[in-house]
């Protein structure tokens, strides 16, 4: 097993998925290896950063390498550690608009205004960008349901999320009711492919055109604009995960229990994920943190 193998199987041994990090760190070995590397070394690890297009891409293709050259150095002192701050970080990560009830209702509701070009065109997108909103599922994931992750019970399979995890998400008695009329609907359909969204090609809806149609959606719904950019699917998933923190018990031992279901029900890697959540949204950090130190005042008194 190679070193950066190695490396990978210990980190993914901890919990981390890293398949980003796996194709780079193997292809800046296979970049130090024509250079007859044996050890990392801070000019090669440099000069295979500096060739990516981007500044934000250089940074995460170093950063990679001195996590490894760390790890590798405290083995064999022979591993270089390149400069951590070399390239600036790319920048952080844009606020999520969070969508109101009366928005969602609207934004599902305007799926009857879409031209009928396929006969379950309008329940298709009505249903999609629904279920997406009642589970907080990313939208690779939505349009890859296959009718067989409907599973007994209301529960949906989702198979490899991102990070390559598959989970279990049950869903509440609207959603089933929900999804169970369109799936009657979707049974009419004259097509083998087994996708649960299908696209007037009788096939799995493309991301650009699911794109597409929310933008349109939102126009017909009167949300043209969310801040400074156009609307966006995830921030579907977004509201989803902010209005669950929002129904947080204030209990410290139960806030802690619903950060955990709630990263699972993500699907979440690592837990900080779910808790950019507070930082994303002030006024939701400063209704927990209210809770928190009442919670502390009552353990003085």
């Amino acid at each position: 097993m190679t070193s950066v193998e190695r490396y990978i199987a210990l980190r993914r041994k901890l919990g981390y998925g890293l398949l980003q990090t796996d194709r780079l760190l193997k292809a800046y070995a296979q970049f130090a290896k024509c250079q007859g590397d044996t050890y990392v070394k801070v000019s090669t690890a440099v000069a295979w950063a500096t060739a990516a297009s981007t500044p934000g891409t250089r940074y995460v293709r170093l950063n990679a390498v001195v996590l490894l050259a760390r790890f590798l150095h405290a083995e064999d002192a022979g591993h270089e550690v390149p400069p951590s701050r070399l390239f600036p970080p790319p920048q952080g990560r844009l606020m999520p608009y969070i969508y109101s009830a009366d928005e969602l209702s609207r934004l599902v509701a305007a799926a009857t205004k879409l031209p009928k070009t396929y006969a379950l065109r309008r329940a298709t997108y009505a249903t999609l960008f629904g279920l997406i909103a009642s589970t907080g599922l990313r939208i690779s994931e939505a349009l890859n349901l296959r009718l067989s992750d409907v599973q007994p019970g209301g529960v949906l399979l989702i198979r490899r999320g991102k990070g390559g995890k598959s989970r279990l998400i049950p869903l509440h008695s609207t959603v089933v009711a929900a999804l169970n009329a369109y799936l009657e609907s979707r049974s009419i359909l004259p097509t083998a492919d087994d996708h649960l969204f299908l696209s007037a090609g009788m096939r799995a809806i493309s991301r650009s055109m699911a794109n597409y149609t929310f933008r349109r959606l939102a126009f017909h719904a009167g949300i043209t604009q969310t801040g400074t950019r156009p609307c966006r699917i995830h921030d579907l998933r977004h509201t989803f995960a902010t209005r669950s923190l929002e129904r947080c018990p204030t209990r410290r031992e139960d806030v802690a229990a619903h950060f955990v279901a709630l990263a699972t029900y993500l699907g979440h890697v690592d837990i900080t994920h779910t808790y950019w959540y507070l930082e994303a949204t002030p006024e939701l950090m400063t209704d927990i943190a209210a809770s928190a130190e009442a919670l502390v005042g009552k353990e003085v008194a």
